[in-house]
């Protein structure tokens, strides 16, 4: 699994009932409506980091795969979590939703679950 580059998500699919789901602050949700953000992943082996730039702000996140990190959340929260490497793909759970993201021919897809919500995402690299 290669996950490094830079990523432009060109396709979102329920983005508003997934941002309602985890309870976002509007004033995230209408700015991420209206943005579709740029992820720079660098990875080297089981380290990772992913930084998300967006107009309002950046986000960097770095974890190992298999060890408990602290990431900051799109509200600017922190929160703990273990993101681990199964099948070529990175699982993330936390208390408010389970992140699933893998590489599938030349893009990179993310769904996000919610309780019932889903949300896909699909990014090129740029």
């Amino acid at each position: 699994m290669d996950f490094n580059g830079t990523w432009q998500a060109y396709y979102e699919e329920n983005l508003d009932d997934f941002l309602k789901a985890v309870d976002a602050p509007e004033m995230m949700a209408k700015m991420r409506r209206d943005v579709k953000p740029v992820i720079v992943i660098e990875q080297k082996g089981k380290d990772f980091t992913f930084t998300m730039k967006t107009p309002l702000c950046t986000i960097v996140n770095s974890f190992s795969t298999g060890k408990e990190s602290e990431f900051t959340g799109l509200n600017g929260k922190k929160f703990k979590c273990t993101v681990r490497e199964e099948n070529g793909k990175l699982i993330t759970e936390t208390d408010k939703f389970t992140s699933v993201r893998e590489i599938q021919g030349e893009d990179m897809v993310e769904t996000f679950t919610a309780g019932s919500v889903r949300f896909l995402s699909k990014s090129k690299r740029i």
